[in-house]
């Protein structure tokens, strides 16, 4: 363990690791962030099934059991960058770190208690090929390497759909009707599943998703989870 540690404060001397958020290099044991970001993030306090913000947003013909968010999301804001670096400049990486730490802070409030599965937001085919990744998945695969759950691939994407960037809540919504289905609807039903992915806006996606499921599993119960939450729409 000594000599794993030594290198890594070797290769940091050569390769200094920085913050995503304020540059500073980091110390050994930090990781992604400083801890003075880390202290700084503006995060939303969310993680439970009262009658939170997300539930009020989500609010459709498909029930939403508990909801959770890392942080607020503005636009310009460096805790934002991070999530778009990790959907649009190759960096899934990040995805991945920061749900880790999302779900490290939040596992003692018993959120994920009782949850079977964890259900990306699926990207479709040619675009995930395009782009070589789904940040969803791996914010789904960062969750799960702290809670043990299980990541399912019931939830597919049958088309494509022009990006949901500057659309407004009702073009949003036309944008992602009938996009979503779900493959071996039996593996779902009855179970608690996760359903997750990198922004919450309008809600319009994660709202298409979980009427998909409740279609083709009626007896499923489904929380939600995101990194980002806006803070208006």
């Amino acid at each position: 363990m000594g000599l794993k540690v030594w290198a890594e404060d070797f290769l940091g001397l050569l390769f200094p690791n920085v913050c995503e958020v304020c540059g500073r290099t980091l110390v050994h044991g930090e990781r992604l962030l400083c801890l003075h970001c880390i202290a700084d993030m503006p995060r939303t306090g969310i993680h439970g099934d009262g009658f939170t913000d997300i539930h009020k947003r989500l609010a459709g013909r498909t029930p939403i059991h508990r909801a959770a968010a890392y942080f607020h999301y503005y636009r310009d804001n460096p805790y934002a960058r991070m999530i778009q670096a990790a959907k649009y400049n190759s960096r899934p990486r990040l995805a991945r770190e920061l749900a880790r730490m999302f779900a490290a802070e939040i596992a003692g409030s018993g959120f994920f208690d009782g949850i079977d599965m964890i259900l990306p937001v699926p990207l479709h085919s040619f675009k995930e090929l395009r782009r070589g990744y789904n940040q969803s998945r791996e914010i789904a695969r960062g969750l799960s390497d702290i809670t043990g759950i299980e990541i399912g691939e019931n939830l597919e994407a049958r088309r494509g759909h022009s990006t949901q960037t500057r659309r407004n809540a009702y073009e949003r919504w036309i944008n992602t009707e009938d996009i979503y289905c779900v493959a071996a609807p039996h593996e779902l039903d009855s179970k608690h599943l996760l359903l997750v992915d990198d922004v919450i806006t309008t809600g319009a996606t994660m709202l298409r998703c979980a009427e998909a499921i409740h279609a083709a599993a009626p007896g499923a119960v489904i929380s939600v989870a995101a990194l980002g939450f806006t803070h208006g729409i």
